[in-house]
């Protein structure tokens, strides 16, 4: 499984990356064939005082694309939404495989 993230409009501290990583190998658990993660961090309304901390996950499967964007007021919070609806994703898919 191939992660690749990426940061927009920022450049994140290895904590914030290290934080990232952690929580995405978990997904290998949900299912054994995913192919390849992108994790983009963006900062939204950049031109206005109010900054959303965007997570986009993208996660490729065979046959199968699942993409989730969520925003919040910290990456943290964004990130491990997104995540969650990933997950919930990735087990309606495996479940539609299986029936």
């Amino acid at each position: 499984m191939n992660v690749n993230i990426q940061t927009v409009h920022f450049d994140a501290d290895s904590k914030l990356l290290a934080y990232v990583e952690k929580k995405i190998a978990k997904l290998q658990q949900f299912h054994d064939r995913i192919t390849n993660v992108d994790v983009y961090l963006k900062l939204d309304n950049v031109v206005h005082n109010i900054k959303d901390k965007v997570a986009e996950i993208s996660v490729h499967l065979p046959k199968c694309d699942i993409f989730v964007k969520h925003s919040s007021k910290s990456f943290e919070e964004s990130f491990d939404e997104a995540l969650d609806a990933v997950i919930l994703q990735i087990k309606r898919k495996k479940e539609m495989l299986a029936a």
